[in-house]
């Protein structure tokens, strides 16, 4: 009995370097190539909404790959945790992870995750998803643990709801693939509509 999902059809790179979208695309069978993007990060520019700059964030990394991989497949993705408007992204200290788990603690966020495909010789196809995230409230003590693991130090957010931090979670309203990094069903859906991929036809019926 096959264990993958797809078959892939068209030569497909991930702009990202981050595990988790790698597992994402590897557990459903989908054959890529890595070329993390080198693009610089950009900074929310005044007034820009949280919707419009993540998905700035993705169209830069995926511009910047597809310059140099130019008959592929491109998928790109960035992930901002927005707490009452406040885009809150990779913490610069300990202290700082401090200060915005505090924030979030006991608190409801947004996290908002942006995935780009370019297609070759078609439009480059996006979406931006949302996810409404209820983080308990935890004390100094436990947060202070949390950080001395050494995960938070490169999360938006400071928090990993797919590694240690689960525990902090209490609720998820919306996708849980975008939570961790890529907005799953809406990548596959892009995919299978460009004959990227397809289901894979196994051996039996």
């Amino acid at each position: 009995m096959t264990k993958r999902t797809f078959t892939t059809l068209k030569d497909i790179v991930l702009a990202s370097a981050s595990p988790r979208r790698r597992q994402f695309l590897s557990d459903m069978g989908i054959a890529f190539r890595i070329r993390p993007s080198v693009a610089p990060e950009s900074l929310p520019l005044p007034g820009e909404a949280p919707e419009a700059y993540v998905m700035r964030a993705a169209s830069a990394k995926v511009a910047e790959v597809a310059a140099h991989e130019t008959n592929a497949v491109i998928i790109g993705a960035d992930t901002i945790v927005v707490l009452d408007g406040a885009i809150l992204g990779k913490p610069g200290s300990p202290e700082h992870s401090l200060d915005m788990l505090r924030r979030l603690s006991g608190a409801a966020h947004t996290v908002f995750t942006a995935c780009v495909v370019h297609i070759p010789d078609a439009p480059a196809e996006s979406t931006v998803a949302a996810s409404r995230v209820v983080m308990g409230r935890h004390d100094d003590a436990l947060l202070k643990a949390y950080i001395r693991t050494g995960e938070p130090a490169d999360k938006a957010g400071s928090y990993a709801v797919q590694g240690l931090g689960a525990f902090l979670i209490e609720e998820i309203q919306g996708s849980w693939t975008s939570v961790v990094g890529l907005p799953v069903s809406h990548l596959v859906r892009i995919l299978l509509k460009h004959g990227c991929i397809a289901p894979n036809p196994g051996d039996t019926p």
